[in-house]
């Protein structure tokens, strides 16, 4: 059975710090990325950030860099998004998905999301004082 499990949202304090995990298992990794999406009230939804685990590349989109990081461990077959400096319109509810890229990374937008293969339950993040 293929399961992504999301972890770690919550609310926070703008220009605070919060961490999101992704346990994955149930099939190859080798072949795939692992990023995360989210998706607003009321508006659609956004690739944040992923990482091609064959070889580490990694895609932001262009709100997010210089503020969040992605990495992954292969060992523990977990995806993680530390998200720092965080802002109100950083409030949504994130998605860990999994798709097999094309190539690099860098072809992709902040459409990639649409090519998931399997996608978690979601988590959400609240950006609020």
């Amino acid at each position: 059975e293929v399961k992504l499990v999301e972890s770690g949202g919550g609310l926070v304090q703008p220009g605070g710090s919060l961490r999101l995990s992704c346990v994955a298992s149930g099939f190859t990794f080798g072949d795939y990325a692992i990023g995360w999406f989210r998706q607003a009230p009321g508006k659609e939804r956004e690739g944040v950030s992923a990482i091609k685990r064959s070889d580490y590349s990694t895609w932001y989109a262009d709100s997010v860099k210089g503020r969040f990081t992605i990495s992954n461990d292969n060992v523990r077959n977990t995806v993680s998004l530390q998200m720092n400096n965080l802002k109100p319109e950083d409030t949504a509810v994130y998605y860990c998905a999994a798709f097999r890229p094309h190539g690099s990374l860098r072809g992709y937008d902040s459409t990639w999301h649409k090519y998931s293969e399997f996608t978690g339950q979601g988590t959400l993040v609240t950006v609020s004082s």
